[in-house]
């Protein structure tokens, strides 16, 4: 799990992994699996991106941290691919998921980034 260069408090994943659900029903647009996933970063679309922490092997995600710190995309570490799929709404597991656009929970998201951030500063 060397690519996982900070891990949130357990419910603050829960809470962005429950966020993509609520995103999605909602009708906003998530992006699913590593390539949508790559591909809403780099072109700097991407709100908030959900890596899993149990993918294996680990080079499948790993040069998703440096990308979204070179585009200032916020990023959290879920526990699960299978919960994250399950959150995304497919029957497979997800390694990662962008939410590209909130739509109505745009306030919910901004305050779930703000709590992303502090709790990755409050680890330095």
């Amino acid at each position: 799990m060397s690519y996982v260069d900070w891990q949130a408090p357990e419910p603050l994943m829960e809470e962005a992994t429950e966020f993509v659900r609520k995103a999605r029903e909602a009708g906003g647009l998530i992006k699913k699996g590593i390539n949508e996933t790559t591909k809403a970063i780099e072109r700097e679309q991407a709100k908030l991106v959900l890596i899993a922490s149990d993918v294996n092997p680990p080079e499948i995600v790993m040069h998703l941290p440096p990308l979204c710190k070179e585009k200032n995309i916020p990023y959290i570490f879920v526990k699960s691919k299978e919960a994250l799929g399950a959150a995304a709404g497919i029957k497979r597991p997800a390694s990662s998921v962008a939410i590209v656009d909130p739509g109505k929970l745009a306030r919910e998201l901004e305050s779930l980034i703000r709590k992303i951030n502090e709790a990755r500063l409050g680890k330095r």
